[in-house]
C-alpha cells in the first residue's frame, strides 16, 4: 500500500468512477437478478473487475495498483453497492489482505505477494471466523504446531468470503494455545492451497448471494515457517485487527450504497404511483419517510468520509470507522425497510430490487463486528479519549 492521497488525484478518481458507472449500467445491472436469485457466482463479471483494475484500487503504483486513497475507495464501494452489494464483498477481503501485508509483512512477503494481489493473479481471503468464534477472535481453536521448518495446521473456519475461488488465505491460528492472555499465542499465516486444505461447502444465505461464503477446514495442512505474516509468532491477533478499520469503512460505504439505492427507488416509485388522485409523494406520510431516508443517507456518507479521511492521514480511526459502520448499516436496514413500505406489495416482489436490499442490508449490521460490539468499542474509546 502507499500514501495514496499524494498519488491519486481528483481527476483520476472521477475518471475511475465514470468508467465504473458505465460498466455497472452496461454489464452488471442487467445480470443482477439472475445471479442473485440463482445464487450463482458471477465469474465473467469478476473477470471484468480484474481487467478494470478494481482489485488493485488501493495497491501502490509500484506494485501495479492504482494508489487510491481510502476516501476514494469508499466512494467506489458505495457506487458499486448501489447496483449490487455482493460485488463490493468480492473486493473487501482482498483489499484488507493487502493492507495487512503492506503494514506487517516482511520485505520478502511484500515483494512476492503485493504485485500478484494488485494484478489479481492472486485473490486474497481472510480466514478469521470459526464456528464458535466470531467477534471473540481470541476464542479460535485452529492450531498450528511447529514441525521443523514448517507448521502443521488443524482446525476449521466459517463464513469465509471468497473462500471457494480465492487463492491466498490469511489464516488466524493459535501457535501457543496455553498463552495468557490468549492473543499472545496467536499467529497469522499466508496460505495457498495444498494437501489438507479443504473447502467443505458453500453456505446458503438470506442475502449477499452469488458471492460464496464457505466453511474451510485444515487437516494436517503443512505450511512453511516463512509464511508467518511478519516472520514471528505471537502477533496474529494484532495483525488481524489491524485491517479492521478499512474493513469497517468498506462495510459502512456499502451501507451508504444500499441506503441510497433504497431511497432513490422509493423516490422514483412515489412519483409514479398514484392513490386518491395524486402521486403518493404528495402524501405527507410518504414525504416523512423520504425525508428520513435522505437524512440517513447524508449522515452516513459524512461519517464514512470522516473515517476514511482520518485513515488517509494516518490518524487513529477505530472509533470513527466503528461509528460509520454502525450508523450506515442501520441506515441501510431502515431505508430498505421503509422503501419496501413505500412500494407496498410490489416491494415484496422479486420483480423489484427492493426485496434484495431488504435481504442484503442485515449483513452490514453483522459483518466486520456486530453493531452491538461497535457500540461497546465506541463507548470505550469515547471514555479513553476524554479522561477526567
Amino acid at each position: 500500500m502507499t500514501d495514496a492521497a499524494e498519488t491519486f488525484s481528483d481527476d483520476d478518481e472521477n475518471q475511475v468512477l465514470d468508467a465504473i458507472r458505465v460498466w455497472l449500467d452496461k454489464e452488471v445491472r442487467p445480470e443482477v437478478k439472475h445471479f442473485d436469485h440463482d445464487d450463482e457466482y458471477p465469474h465473467e463479471i469478476v473477470q471484468q473487475m480484474k481487467e478494470m483494475g478494481l482489485f488493485g484500487l488501493m495497491y501502490a503504483p509500484e506494485d501495479g495498483g492504482l494508489g487510491m486513497s481510502a476516501s476514494a475507495y469508499a466512494r467506489v464501494i458505495t457506487l458499486i453497492t448501489e447496483t449490487w452489494m455482493s460485488l463490493a464483498g468480492v473486493i473487501n477481503t482482498h483489499m484488507m489482505l493487502g493492507v495487512l501485508i503492506g503494514r506487517f509483512g516482511t520485505d520478502a512477503q511484500k515483494a512476492h505477494f503485493l504485485p500478484k494481489l494488485a494484478s489479481a493473479e492472486l485473490h486474497g481471503v481472510l480466514c478469521l471466523t470459526e464456528p464458535d468464534a466470531g467477534t471473540d477472535l481470541q476464542g479460535i481453536k485452529t492450531v498450528a504446531k511447529k514441525d521443523g521448518d514448517q507448521y502443521v495446521l488443524n482446525g476449521s473456519k466459517m463464513w469465509i468470503t471468497n473462500g471457494m475461488y480465492g487463492s491466498l488465505y490469511a489464516v488466524l491460528t493459535k501457535t501457543d494455545p496455553s498463552a495468557t492472555p490468549a492473543h499472545k499465542g496467536m499467529t497469522l499465516f499466508l496460505a495457498e492451497r495444498g494437501p489438507g486444505f479443504n473447502v467443505d461447502g458453500k453456505l446458503k444465505k438470506l442475502g449477499y448471494r452469488a458471492l460464496e461464503s464457505v466453511a474451510l477446514s485444515f487437516s494436517d495442512f503443512r505450511i512453511d515457517a516463512d509464511r508467518i505474516l511478519g516472520g514471528e509468532e505471537g502477533h496474529g491477533f494484532h495483525h488481524a485487527v489491524g485491517g479492521l478499520e478499512l474493513g469497517r469503512i468498506n462495510v459502512a460505504a456499502r451501507g451508504v450504497g444500499i441506503a441510497r439505492a433504497a431511497m432513490n427507488d422509493a423516490v422514483r416509485y412515489s412519483q409514479e404511483r398514484t392513490t386518491f388522485g395524486k402521486p403518493i409523494c404528495e402524501h405527507q406520510s410518504i414525504q416523512i419517510k423520504l425525508a428520513d431516508m435522505a437524512t440517513r443517507v447524508e449522515a452516513s456518507r459524512l461519517l464514512v468520509e470522516q473515517a476514511a479521511g482520518k485513515y488517509d492521514r494516518g490518524e487513529r480511526c477505530d472509533m470513527e470507522a466503528g461509528m460509520a459502520k454502525l450508523f450506515a448499516s442501520e441506515s441501510a436496514l431502515s431505508n430498505a425497510t421503509e422503501a419496501m413500505r413505500v412500494h407496498g406489495g410490489y416491494g415484496y416482489s422479486e420483480e423489484f430490487d427492493i426485496e434484495r436490499y431488504y435481504r442484503d442490508a442485515p449483513l452490514m449490521c453483522i459483518g466486520e463486528g456486530t453493531n452491538e460490539i461497535q457500540r461497546v468499542l465506541i463507548a470505550r474509546q469515547l471514555v479513553k479519549r476524554n479522561p477526567v
